[in-house]
Order: C-alpha cells, then structure tokens, then sequence
C-alpha cells in the first residue's frame, strides 16, 4: 500500500525523483496517466491492470464510457526509473497536471498522486480538520 506525502522538484527536462519507498513498491518500470483532479497518478503493473481492466471493461456503446478510456488508458504511459531514481514525464502530462517545479507526492492506498504543489495546496486536500470530520460522517463513517 502507498502511504506518504513527498515534496520534490522536476526539472525543466521533466526528470522527476522518486522516493525510495515509492521505488521499492513500483518496481524499475510502471505506469504513469491523468488523474481525477487535475493531477498526475502512477500505478505499479498489478494496480495498473485492475484500474485499467475496469475501465477497459466499460461499455464501449456509451459515449461516456470511451472517454474515460481516453482520458486514463490513452493518456497513460510506461515509465523507466533512471539509476539516479528518476523518471520522465513527458510534456503533455506535465502541461496537463501544470506540473512547474515544486511537486507533491502522495500515496492513497493503490496509488501514487503527482500534484503540482501550488494546486495541491488549494484543491488537493481539506482546509480543517473539522471538513475532515464532516466529509467522514457524510460517508457514513463514525469514530
């Protein structure tokens, strides 16, 4: 499971570090795509292949349905971490996620997200504890 939050750059060349314990789930070699937010996600090949089956799975009929095909199995991408625990996100996903130099890295469970730090901080989380609380009760979770 992907846990954590990292603050990190990407350089002008779209070279973005990895953090160890991000590298030691993903493997050398895994899945980049859009996300829901306006970020970025990566998946290793096992959660990649369940997100993607279910997508892929989705009545082709509805128009719906092939543009979320479009927006996560088109928009993904296989990636290589370099020996300095780098990959590179090509331009267009970077454009799409506005990601510039200061990013966040967040793992929610099956997945990594990629914010640009900017937009996480005003769309990428609650802004109280108490919105915590309310979100967690409207869900019908009680502690």
């Amino acid at each position: 499971m992907y846990t954590g939050e990292y603050s990190h750059t990407i350089d002008e060349k779209g070279r973005l570090i990895v953090p160890s314990k991000y590298r030691e789930l993903l493997g050398d070699n895994f899945m980049v795509t859009r996300g829901f937010d306006g970020n970025l996600t990566m998946y290793d090949h096992e959660n990649w292949e369940v997100f993607a089956g279910k997508i892929n799975g989705l009545n082709a009929t509805v128009k719906g349905s092939r543009m979320l095909k479009r927006h996560f199995i088109g928009g993904a991408i296989d990636v290589d971490i370099d020996k300095q625990g780098r990959v590179v996100i090509p331009g267009n996903l970077r454009a799409e996620a506005n990601l510039k130099k200061n990013v966040v890295l967040l793992g929610v469970g099956d997945h990594i997200e990629i914010w640009d730090k900017d937009r996480f901080d005003a769309d990428g989380k609650f802004g109280s504890i108490d919105e915590v609380a309310e979100h967690l009760y409207e869900m019908g979770i009680t502690l």
